[in-house]
């Protein structure tokens, strides 16, 4: 019955996100949401708002339809880690694809910044992603404080890291999806992944659009994507699972910056396959 519901949940993500695209495409087209790709060409960006707002919905029909004595009566503890942290990190998010610089990138950039007093969107995006992260981990469970920060590390850092994959059409859905069935694999089929399922559902949704350059989903829908990722290891893993994650995600952060994922994937042939398929020639 769970795999069922995860199975739902994803399909409601999917067409939800496809539902939403469809009604707010000329939304998107507007001038101060349209940038360049990697090739040069014009594509709305910040698509990916529509992911917290694809959850928003099926969570609402999932409270009504509970009010009628179906489903699952009751928003759970986990439902709202996940629903708030989709919706805070896809708003930071949002704010570094309107107002970023592409001058400022990663953390060198950033910290860079801070050391000559400058803010920058991406800092922004930092420090209150790690903010949230806490905000949002410390409620789920009795923790001591090496736990929460580890915790919300795993969190704030997946976000970012998903970032750092974000840079070319459809890369970092294809990540989340493989990130997702490591998830499962690793925790099980559980109830506390139904709303992260809608997440990767509804990302999956605008995989097609993504590959054929109609959109980009932008830091607010890789910067989502991620946290939401960090966060289901946090809900459904024990404590060393989640101390081996952290170790992963950090070692893949640190070499985000000493080194281009783009080139790596590239020289691997298997990789390069995977992460082209699909793409404009």
């Amino acid at each position: 019955m769970t795999m069922f519901r995860l199975a739902a949940a994803f399909t409601a993500g999917a067409l939800g996100a496809q539902l939403f695209w469809l009604a707010t495409r000329s939304v998107f087209a507007a001038p101060a949401l349209v940038r360049s790709n990697w090739r040069g060409r014009e594509v709305p960006t910040a698509v990916g708002v529509l992911i917290p707002l694809v959850v928003i919905a099926v969570e609402a029909g999932r409270a009504v339809l509970g009010a009628f004595g179906a489903g699952t009566a009751g928003t759970t503890p986990a439902r709202v880690a996940v629903l708030v942290t989709v919706v805070g990190f896809a708003l930071l998010g949002a704010i570094d694809d309107v107002a970023g610089s592409a001058d400022q990138r990663g953390f060198r950039g950033h910290l860079g910044a801070l050391m000559r007093w400058q803010a920058t969107t991406g800092l922004l995006k930092l420090v209150g992603g790690a903010a949230l992260a806490i905000a949002v981990v410390g409620p789920l469970a009795d923790r001591g404080p090496l736990r929460l920060v580890a915790d919300a590390a795993l969190v704030a850092l997946s976000a970012n890291l998903a970032n750092l994959f974000d840079r070319a059409p459809g890369r970092v859905i294809k990540v989340g999806m493989g990130a997702f069935a490591v998830v499962v694999a690793v925790a099980g089929v559980r109830a506390r992944l139904d709303t992260v399922a809608v997440v990767i559902g509804a990302s999956v949704g605008l995989l097609v659009d993504d590959l054929r350059e109609r959109l980009m989903l932008g830091d607010a829908g890789a910067n989502g994507l991620g946290a939401v990722l960090g966060l289901s290891l946090v809900l459904t893993t024990r404590p060393v699972v989640r101390t081996g994650a952290l170790v992963v995600v950090v070692a893949l952060n640190v070499a985000g910056e000493l080194v281009s994922f783009s080139r790596v994937i590239d020289a691997v042939p298997p990789l390069r396959a995977l992460d082209r398929a699909g793409r404009l020639r």
